[in-house]
């Protein structure tokens, strides 16, 4: 038996666990609309972990490839060439981000270090169309997908919505990188009367969100940029000490995550890859420690597919 250190403190783990992996699809209950397109359907990968001792251990791969995360193939492929026993050092040898954070979380799982998610956190919902029905169930802060239609109709929509919400509703905007340099500027112009948190990358050059973020008072958010932890110590290397939106299932190593967060007390919002509810509450683990804001995970209404918290009922289902 070897001993590592993985973020969590000392661990004793096995030598080896029986590796077991099964894609999944599921479909949005209507498409997402992005800058990047439409998404209709959720693909990823459910990976099976089991101890010598019978413990078992669920994962998730979910890459976004226009995040510049692995490919659903590359996902594949690499689990496909993996043994049906694996080690910890086979494990701490995967590059690709997605797939490090699901065999990682996986291990962990099945080693007995238990990712249970704080009750206490608060969420911010990705709204559809009717946001009556999610007020209802208790969110208050509430993202917007902007840059995918003209930005007077989608400034129309924004000012709508503030008008018929309550006063107690917070706004964030995300433009997944859509927008020109001075649709950037009208936005935050805008921001600055209305109760918007952030404006969430608004476009992908970074030194153009940095001076940005030093004329308005209304916040920028990295999200695109910071999409894997490489990314993450890069922009902090480069000066941004603003607003760092993580995906934690498609950032990398989940204690190598934790790690930098905490050295660098970096202001985080940990945000939903459209993800299962195995990556979901590894990822809510890691917000309850790491982050103060709003978590992006008020997403399930997106899906009636694989819905279920019960990890076994939904391997089985698969």
């Amino acid at each position: 038996m070897d001993v590592f250190a993985v973020g969590f403190g000392i661990l004793f783990v096995v030598d080896l666990m029986r590796f077991e992996f099964c894609p999944y699809r599921r479909r949005f209950r209507q498409p997402l609309r992005t800058s990047h397109g439409l998404w209709s359907v959720r693909e990823g990968i459910i990976v099976r972990l089991e101890s010598e001792l019978g413990r078992v251990g669920f994962g998730e791969i979910a890459p976004i490839e226009w995040f510049g995360t692995e490919t659903m193939e590359d996902a594949i492929a690499l689990c496909q060439t993996l043994p049906s026993e694996i080690s910890w050092q086979e494990i701490d040898q995967i590059q690709f981000p997605a797939c490090r954070f699901g065999f990682e979380m996986g291990w962990l799982a099945a080693d007995g270090v238990a990712d249970v998610a704080d009750e206490r956190l608060v969420y911010c919902a990705l709204i559809s169309e009717e946001w009556r029905e999610l007020w209802e169930q208790g969110y208050r802060t509430f993202k917007i997908k902007i840059g995918v239609n003209e930005i007077r109709e989608e400034i129309t929509t924004l000012k709508r919505l503030v008008e018929e919400m309550p006063e107690e509703a917070v706004f964030r905007l995300d433009a997944n990188g859509g927008l020109t340099e001075f649709e950037m500027h009208q936005w935050l112009a805008i921001c600055e009367h209305l109760n918007v948190e952030f404006l969430e990358q608004p476009t992908n050059d970074f030194a153009m969100m940095l001076s940005a973020s030093q004329q308005y008072s209304t916040a920028i958010a990295l999200d695109e940029s910071v999409a894997t932890i490489a990314q993450l110590e890069d922009c902090y290397e480069r000066g941004w000490r603003g607003i760092f939106v993580i995906k934690p299932a498609i950032a990398g190593s989940p204690s190598r995550l934790r790690k930098f967060c905490e050295m660098h007390q970096i202001d985080t919002v940990f945000s939903s890859v459209f993800e299962t509810a195995i990556a979901r509450r590894a990822g809510l683990k890691l917000a309850a420690e790491l982050s103060d804001r709003a978590v992006g995970y008020g997403t399930t209404h997106w899906f009636d597919e694989l819905t279920t918290n019960d990890f076994d009922e939904l391997w089985n289902s698969l």
